[in-house]
């Protein structure tokens, strides 16, 4: 076998080799670890695009650890869905450590990269797992990673919402093995292929414990993805970390909605008996409630993180209108939206985090202040920001909320989906447009103290112009963007072709 073979492993293996030699470099050759640490998501990013442009010939490729064959093996697997997913993954996070070495928050602790890069390997470990117990495994990685990440800075308004993020995760992982260990029980099986096999097979006497196991298992991907009710956590964890960790983070929750796509309608299909599309019934009440009460969150946000955090909420919402229709068209473009509403939240927090660099004390606090250093310039970002996350035309939150309008129109619902899209637009344009005033455009009241933060240089704009930019890149290229989505759809809503691919044409 040649390098290129193993390519599948690379984004996996890149994050777990660069994250403790950083850690061992870090204190005596810190130049040399940062360089290394850039590197190491850059040759990352390089290997994504890599297995996008290997999964254009739109065949399902999977990589058989240590050569042994599914389902008795670990197995990962390169289709459309996991590719678009680890370029995403890796533009973010080179984006995201690039504005975290010209600003100096990596400086704040010495296990910032180790941490990243631990982080990524969860996060690319499970994009790439074909199995459910190593997606458990990746889910934990990227976790613990997390845990760490979202204290960097230290605080105790940090330390609070960090005690909450953990209970609630370790809740999460709980409920994730006793789903497992439902699966297993009824299936011996819990490689994903074979599961869909196996599943399809079983008696009517088994359909009760399945359909348990099975909303078990969605419960805990609505979990991590913040699906309303679940979705406390986000908030607060997202306005008290660091703006650069809560910008990787803006990736988290979408993890949540991968493993639902991909594992419904595989797993969980119309040949699966009383679990068929198990989350159906309730997807679509929580979406719309997410929507709205991030939207509505929003527009009663006091500072800028606490906004940024429900806007990621409100998109995830949006997001999952969509994806619970479970149509070949509706996931086409729950998929476009997904991309341009990553990149749209984690704007969000660098924005906040650039403009709160220069407004000194007064931070990201959404109040009126003196005039303070780049004040246009930030506003002008601010402004690019938010018309993406509400999803205004011309950048690509627009187009994402139109072809989510167009392929739900008729469908089951439509009425409540179109509604909830255009309010909750409504909504966010008030909230965006209250606080963008507040921000830059209001004079602060007499007697208000002069800010005291120094003149800062414009380095810190590179990044969140960086994302603007793309999304920008994202609406002019939608036309072959929706292509790409209409693509990955297809491929999901063919588990048969999965099957084939991971087990071969006897099964």
């Amino acid at each position: 076998m040649t390098v290129l073979d193993h390519l599948a492993v690379a984004p996996i293996v890149v994050p777990a080799v660069i994250a403790p030699v950083a850690m061992m470099l870090m204190r005596r050759y810190r130049t040399i670890a940062l360089a290394l640490s850039l590197g190491g998501c850059l040759l990352m990013l390089v290997s994504a695009i890599a297995l996008f442009a290997l999964a254009q010939d739109d065949a399902i490729h999977s990589y058989a650890l240590g050569a042994w064959p599914a389902p008795f093996g670990i197995v990962l697997v390169i289709d459309r869905l996991a590719a678009l997913m680890l370029v995403l993954g890796a533009v973010l996070a080179t984006v995201v450590l690039v504005h975290a070495m010209v600003t100096g928050a990596d400086q704040q602790g010495w296990h910032f990269h180790p941490l990243f890069h631990f982080q990524l390997m969860g996060l690319n470990g499970a994009f790439l797992t074909g199995d459910l117990f190593n997606l458990f495994v990746f889910f934990e990685v990227l976790l613990i990673a997390s845990y760490g990440l979202m204290l960097h800075g230290q605080g105790a308004l940090r330390i609070k919402a960090g005690v909450a993020f953990v209970v609630v995760n370790i809740v999460g992982s709980a409920l994730f093995l006793i789903a497992l260990g439902l699966l297993y029980g009824l299936t011996a099986t819990l490689n994903m292929a074979d599961l869909a096999v196996r599943i399809a097979s079983l008696g009517a006497e088994d359909q009760g414990v399945l359909r348990v196991a099975g909303l078990l298992l969605m419960a805990v991907f609505a979990l991590k993805a913040a699906v309303v009710p679940v979705h406390l956590w986000l908030p607060r964890t997202y306005a008290a970390t660091m703006p650069v960790v809560a910008a990787l983070f803006a990736i988290m929750t979408k993890v949540g909605v991968y493993a639902m796509i991909r594992t419904v309608p595989l797993v969980f299909g119309a040949g699966s008996g009383a679990a068929a599309f198990v989350p159906s019934p309730y997807l679509l009440p929580a979406a719309i409630l997410g929507a709205v009460l991030g939207f509505v969150g929003v527009l009663a946000a006091r500072g800028m993180r606490e906004q940024a955090a429900f806007a990621v909420l409100a998109s995830t919402g949006t997001l999952l209108m969509a994806v619970s229709l479970w149509r070949e068209a509706t996931l086409a473009a729950a998929l476009y939206y997904m991309v341009q509403a990553t990149l749209a939240g984690a704007a969000l927090f660098l924005v906040a985090d650039v403009t709160g660099r220069r407004r000194g004390q007064y931070a990201d606090a959404i109040v009126p202040t003196p005039r303070f250093a780049e004040q246009d310039s930030t506003g002008l970002l601010y402004l690019i920001a938010a018309i993406a996350a509400v999803g205004l035309p011309p950048l690509a939150g627009f187009v994402g909320k139109l072809l989510i309008l167009d392929a739900t129109f008729a469908e089951p619902g439509w009425q409540a989906i179109w509604l909830t899209i255009l309010a909750t637009t409504l909504i966010g344009v008030i909230g965006f447009s209250s606080s963008g005033s507040r921000l830059f455009w209001k004079a602060a009241p007499p007697g208000t103290p002069a800010i005291t933060a120094a003149r800062r240089s414009r380095v810190d704009f590179i990044a969140p112009t960086t994302l603007l930019v793309l999304m920008g890149v994202l609406t002019i290229t939608a036309g072959w963007m929706n292509a790409q989505t209409r693509a990955t759809a297809a491929q999901l809503m063919a588990p048969d072709r999965y099957v084939t691919a991971i087990l071969g044409s006897d099964r």
